[in-house]
């Protein structure tokens, strides 16, 4: 009889607890940039020395013979501005072109222990990605900018891909 008490009250215990909840899938989304090269623009490039800078922020970093990059986006405004410097370590070759990216943002439940992410809605062409030179403009680097999906929920697909 005991061991029937006993179990009764393992049971009853440990069935108000909930799984642990991994959140590393379920965060707020980063827009992917993928770039290519615009003579050939099946094939992807690498970029050299490409420093990102967001407005109001420090930089992001400096990226060098990649073709994919991952930003954040503001989850608390519907706009995000970087400015991309390619081959920023060169000081006669380096290029600074600006991009905006205008959105809208929705917040989804993930879980109790998770809490909230947020996802984002890019605006339809051309008003999705809006490029910029700087205030010393010279020819823009960027060439051209294909919205690849609208719906940024997840980083396990390119959103953007920029042709130089």
């Amino acid at each position: 009889m005991k061991k029937i008490v006993l179990l009764l009250l393992l049971t009853i215990t440990f069935s108000g607890c909930e799984k642990d909840d991994i959140c590393a899938e379920e965060t707020t989304p980063r827009l992917v940039l993928e770039f290519y090269d615009i003579s050939n623009p099946s094939n992807l490039k690498n970029v050299l020395n490409l420093k990102v800078t967001g407005e109001g922020q420090s930089e992001l970093g400096t990226y060098n013979g990649v073709n994919k990059v991952e930003l954040p986006l503001d989850i608390t405004n519907d706009i995000t501005k970087y400015s991309l410097i390619l081959n920023s370590a060169s000081a006669t070759g380096a290029n600074e072109d600006s991009l905006q990216f205008n959105y809208i943002r929705q917040n989804i439940f993930v879980s109790r222990a998770c809490g909230y992410k947020t996802i984002f809605l890019l605006n339809d062409s051309p008003d999705g990605v809006i490029k910029t030179d700087t205030a010393t403009p010279e020819d823009f680097w960027i060439q051209d900018i294909n919205i690849v999906t609208t719906n940024i929920e997840t980083e396990n697909e390119t959103h953007i891909k920029i042709y130089f």
